[in-house]
C-alpha cells in the first residue's frame, strides 16, 4: 500500500463521507463570502481563519470525489519511499534524483530523508519546464502551419 496511505491521520472517506462532502461543499461554496464559525455545544462561537476555510473547502472537494487527504507539514521529513510515492516515481528513479543534487536531502544515519517542501518545489519546477516545452512545442507547430 503506498507509504502516505499508511500515515496517521489519512482519511479515506467512504461512500457515505464523500456524499456528506459533496453536499457540504456546495452549501459552503455558495456562502464562501462569509466568515465560516465552529458552534461549540455550549454555544459558543469560534471564528475560523480564512486560510482554514479555505483548507477546510479543498477538503471537501478532494473527499467528495473519494481521494484520501492527509495534511502534511512542509516542514515534515520523508522517507525516500515517501517522496518517491509523493512525486508518483519509483524509489530507485528518486534515489538517482537525490544523487544528482536535484532534490535537496540529507542522510540521518544511513537513511536519506527529504523535506516535503523541497519535494514540493522541485514538483513545481518540473510543471513549469513541462509547460514551457508545451509552450515552445506549440509555438513550433503554429510556425510550421501544421493545423493544431
Amino acid at each position: 500500500m503506498n507509504a502516505l496511505l499508511e500515515r496517521n491521520g489519512t482519511i479515506v472517506p467512504s461512500e457515505e463521507d464523500a456524499k456528506l462532502a459533496t453536499e457540504t461543499s456546495r452549501i459552503l461554496s455558495k456562502h464562501s463570502d462569509q466568515n465560516l464559525h465552529v458552534q461549540l455545544d455550549d454555544g459558543q462561537l469560534l471564528p475560523l481563519p480564512r486560510a482554514i476555510q479555505d483548507l477546510i473547502s479543498h477538503l471537501l472537494v478532494e473527499m467528495s470525489q473519494g481521494n484520501a487527504v492527509t495534511l502534511i507539514p512542509v516542514h515534515a521529513e520523508m522517507t525516500t519511499q515517501e517522496a518517491a510515492d509523493f512525486l508518483n516515481v519509483s524509489r530507485p528513479y528518486l534515489v538517482k534524483l537525490l544523487e544528482t543534487n536535484q532534490i535537496p536531502h540529507h542522510k540521518v544515519g544511513t537513511h536519506r530523508r527529504v523535506r516535503f517542501n523541497e519535494l514540493k518545489a522541485f514538483k513545481q519546477r518540473q510543471a513549469e519546464a513541462k509547460a514551457a516545452a508545451l509552450d515552445e512545442l506549440t509555438a513550433q507547430a503554429q510556425e510550421l502551419n501544421m493545423g493544431y
